[in-house]
């Protein structure tokens, strides 16, 4: 895992966790991996827009930092498998209460349902 992946060291807490999730697809990679492990192109598909480029970046980075595992199967055809790590589960986590306040403020009228997705 890198610890910083910029130059100079962090203002605060936010302003590192701002880095690790920062992008615009990174957060709904984490959501689609907080259902089950996905392959690359089930990914590809839960995260609609998303090209492969910025998929295949935005995973790599999420290794690097813990939050991503990528597991590789010994068969014929290849798989690779994407998880959350338990760091990527608490980082999910922390992201529900930032997902239930959109709910409550960009998008007014839904509800939020006990053990609905965090996000």
């Amino acid at each position: 895992m890198r610890s910083v992946r910029r130059p100079g060291a962090y203002v605060c807490g936010i302003d590192a966790a701002m880095d690790v999730i920062g992008g615009k697809w990174k957060v709904l990679i984490l959501w689609a991996l907080d259902e089950k492990p996905c392959r690359f192109g089930e990914l590809r598909r839960a995260v609609p827009g998303v090209t492969e480029k910025v998929l295949s970046s935005h995973l790599k980075e999420l290794e690097d930092d813990g939050i991503v595992h990528r597991e590789e199967y010994a068969e014929v055809p290849p798989r690779v498998e994407y998880s959350l790590t338990p760091r990527g589960v608490s980082l999910n986590a922390a992201l529900g209460p930032l997902g239930e306040w959109g709910r409550e403020n960009v998008f007014p009228g839904t509800e939020s349902v006990a053990g609905s997705d965090p996000l």
